[in-house]
């Protein structure tokens, strides 16, 4: 017997909490200049409640390969990556604003 999502009611197998989840949030992309002349592309605005940032990272991570971190709800990425980030995330069904 499969699991049942406590948010929809439906089983895990075709719950559709995190693809709302996706849809409602606006994410905001930027990137940011640190120490020594440091380029590092900020992904902000995603609710931690709903998606897993962790996650998110790696993926994000691994397409753009590069280093980065989850720190204070926000997703830091080493080097500047804004265009293949928008492009990642709208594939996952995310609305992104670049600024």
């Amino acid at each position: 017997m499969s699991k049942i999502c406590p948010v929809c009611g439906l089983p895990e197998e075709v719950c559709i909490c995190e693809e709302i989840a996706r849809e409602q949030q606006l994410i905001r992309i930027f990137s940011d200049k640190r120490r020594y002349g440091k380029i590092v592309t900020v992904v902000e605005g995603i609710d931690a409640g709903d998606i897993d940032m962790d996650e998110l990272a790696r993926k994000l991570k691994t397409k753009c390969a590069s280093g980065g971190t989850v720190k204070d709800g926000r997703i830091e990425l080493q080097g500047e990556h804004k265009k293949k980030v928008q492009l990642a995330l709208e594939e996952m069904g995310f609305e992104v604003e670049a600024r």
